[in-house]
């Protein structure tokens, strides 16, 4: 059995025990209150549904990176520990602290992009945010919604995370290429520690040519890791009040070099 048909047959498996999981009652107070919805997204599922779907989503995400629907609920089922952290991080700081207690969401219906449009000045952040948006054909409305985790705090941790990843992009320069993505997952990783992030920087790579491989390991994984690391922690930055900043004065004050 080749490696895409295993991870296709773990994957159906773990779907179909989710399915038949979701309808099914509940005839304890125990398992009432193990299997409550957190929030309005959240599929509540024991731990060997966890598991199966954890082992299912890393071997898909491996053999098909586009499968976001994968990528997610491996971030999602593997995260916790990371998610933790990066919820510290945020209650170390003013800033953080005001994300977690007005719960922003970045989306096309809480955010006006049409007047951002208008108003951004060149060279400041929103303005080459936008910018980016428009070049690369894309909106931010298309991140996937948290699901598979058992705490609302961190589900919207998570969904903050993945809803920032275009405002990384447009602090860093990087493109979509697949090597800046994963430049980009390199950086990430380096800031959140997302066991996701680690498998796509690992992995990701091996099915790029000796050339890539060489220009992204020699170039961008170095300036990354110590970028990464440097850097203020992105997850902390109220991002959306600083639409109107200079964005090089930005960058200089969160700590961001630019790739080589």
């Amino acid at each position: 059995m080749s490696m895409r048909i295993f991870a296709r047959a773990i994957v159906t498996r773990s779907t179909f025990h989710l399915r038949c999981y979701g309808s099914t009652t509940t005839s304890s107070s125990n398992n009432i209150d193990s299997q409550k919805k957190l929030y309005e997204t959240h599929i509540p599922i024991p731990f060997q549904q966890r598991a199966l779907l954890a082992a299912g989503s890393a071997l898909t995400a491996l053999l098909d990176p586009l499968r976001g629907d994968m990528v997610a609920a491996l971030g999602e089922t593997t995260g916790t520990t990371a998610l933790k952290r990066m919820r510290d991080q945020m209650l170390q700081t003013e800033s953080g602290r005001q994300i977690l207690r007005e719960r922003p969401i970045i989306h096309t219906s809480t955010i006006d992009f049409p007047k951002l449009r208008e108003t951004c000045a060149p060279g400041s952040f929103g303005h080459f945010y936008i910018s980016w948006l428009d070049s690369q054909g894309v909106t931010p409305d298309t991140r996937e919604p948290v699901h598979f985790i058992d705490n609302e705090e961190l589900a919207y941790v998570m969904q903050r995370y993945r809803q920032c990843h275009d405002f990384y992009h447009a602090l860093t320069g990087l493109g979509v290429s697949v090597e800046e993505e994963l430049a980009l997952k390199w950086f990430e990783w380096s800031q959140t520690k997302l066991p996701m992030t680690a498998l796509s920087s690992i992995f990701g790579p091996i099915m790029r040519s000796r050339e890539s491989r060489n220009r992204l390991f020699d170039v961008y994984v170095p300036w990354a890791v110590y970028t990464g690391k440097s850097s203020v922690p992105l997850i902390t930055v109220y991002f959306e009040k600083h639409f109107h900043k200079d964005l090089n004065e930005l960058r200089r004050e969160l700590g961001i070099i630019m790739p080589p």
